[in-house]
């Protein structure tokens, strides 16, 4: 691995400063389990402290070169009875893209329907009705179940009683609401009067 410079040595020393020795290297010395801990704690962190219990300083200088050598990894610092040891990750591989869901079938499932709740298209049962809606439904009636206008319970042409077209321009109580003017319209009551602004 190519050495590092010092710009990138004092960054790797400031986000070292905080972090915990995570290898122990003892008097058995740099075993080839210790070796696996190391290369392990180096792919997870990239950044690692590892404590030497060893007194001798140029014994440690020789197991931190031994480490990068062995591992690909490059010494940060060697401070006392610890070493810093600093590794790339490796670059993610690209994920492939998942495969379409499949039902039971084996084929690919439906769309989901635009509106929630509705029958399929094509449904015997939606298009005759059911047998009660047809013996409901008086003769010359567009759809099963439907009331001819001006029957009882039936809305008046042009009126909506609710859903498509109530509230809007098309009902004429809104319409006699909005022609008036705003001082005109009652209030609500033990509504607050509304606040005036200030002219300048």
């Amino acid at each position: 691995m190519n050495p590092l410079n010092s710009t990138q040595r004092r960054a790797l020393r400031a986000r070292a400063h905080a972090l915990h020795p995570v290898v122990s290297i003892g008097q058995h010395g740099l075993t080839p389990a210790v070796l696996h801990e190391i290369d392990v704690a180096l792919l997870a962190h990239e950044l690692i402290k590892i404590r030497v219990w060893n007194d001798d300083r140029a014994a440690r200088a020789a197991l931190s070169e031994r480490i990068c050598a062995e591992l690909d990894a490059a010494t940060v610092q060697h401070i006392g009875k610890l070493l810093v040891v600093w590794r790339p990750a490796p670059e993610p591989e690209p994920a492939a893209p998942a495969p379409a869901r499949r039902g039971k079938t084996g084929a690919a499932k439906p769309a989901a329907r635009a509106v929630r709740g509705a029958p399929p298209a094509g449904s015997a049962r939606y298009a005759a009705g059911t047998r009660r809606d047809r013996a409901r439904a008086p003769a010359g009636s567009a759809r099963p179940g439907s009331r001819a206008p001006g029957a009882k319970g039936a809305p008046a042409r042009g009126v909506p009683r609710h859903g498509v077209g109530a509230g809007t321009a098309a009902d004429p109580t809104r319409r006699r609401r909005a022609a008036l003017p705003r001082a005109a319209v009652p209030a609500a009551p033990g509504a607050r009067p509304p606040r005036r602004r200030r002219t300048a």
